[in-house]
């Protein structure tokens, strides 16, 4: 697709090092806090993650820990007492079922509660440097606009789509170039469509 070549470049010349916003140490906080992202910010999940792992310093700690007070940190998100639920479990079952090691198939981690393939996929892209192309709100948006995807596909048909015109050493790369894009410039609001280099190939400005 030569569109793509374009796409690239330009994504290269304003995200040249692209970075992963969510704020971690080890595996599994990386695994919780893609969770607890969900219809949410980065910069929101980043707050309470802070005050989470520090008050339970562990899997095994979390796993135990009372219901009420992980919801008391998570309050500030969206949907908290589900995500509550999630992450407890979630450390109940790596700590018993895998030997406190979070598993790095996707089959074992999409098993896990309120954990998908988009979760899977940022998670193994970030954390093991796997060649995958997660499609967040982000990219589905970014990759319709810029009519690498119709506008009738689900992520599925979306991340099918780019990862077919992408290299797959660039997977994920891309990956975070298009949520970078998507979150700061082609924005669902007022994008910045007259700075845009890509605005004659955009089908927002055709519209």
């Amino acid at each position: 697709m030569k569109n793509s070549k374009i796409i690239g470049d330009y994504l290269d010349e304003l995200i040249p090092k692209p970075w992963c916003e969510l704020k971690f140490n080890n595996d599994y906080e990386l695994l919780i806090a893609i969770v607890l992202s969900a219809q949410t910010t980065d910069k929101r999940v980043n707050s309470v993650t802070k005050v989470l792992f520090n008050k339970y310093k562990d899997l095994k700690a979390l796993s135990d820990a009372e219901m009420g007070e992980i919801e008391s940190i998570l309050k500030p998100l969206g949907s908290f007492r589900k995500k509550a639920i999630y992450i407890k479990e979630i450390a109940r079952i790596i700590v018993n079922e895998y030997d406190g090691k979070v598993p790095t198939d996707r089959k074992s981690l999409e098993k896990l509660p309120g954990v998908g393939r988009k979760t899977v996929s940022v998670f193994l892209c970030e954390y093991y440097n796997y060649p995958e192309f997660a499609v967040d709100t982000h990219v589905y948006r970014v990759s319709k606009r810029l009519a690498l995807a119709n506008n009738k596909d689900n992520v599925i048909n979306v991340e099918k789509k780019l990862k077919k015109i992408f290299p797959k050493e660039e997977w994920g790369k891309r990956h975070k170039q298009f949520v970078l894009f998507g979150r700061y410039y082609c924005k669902a609001v007022k994008p910045e469509c007259e700075k845009c280099k890509l605005k004659d190939i955009c089908k927002k400005n055709k519209v």
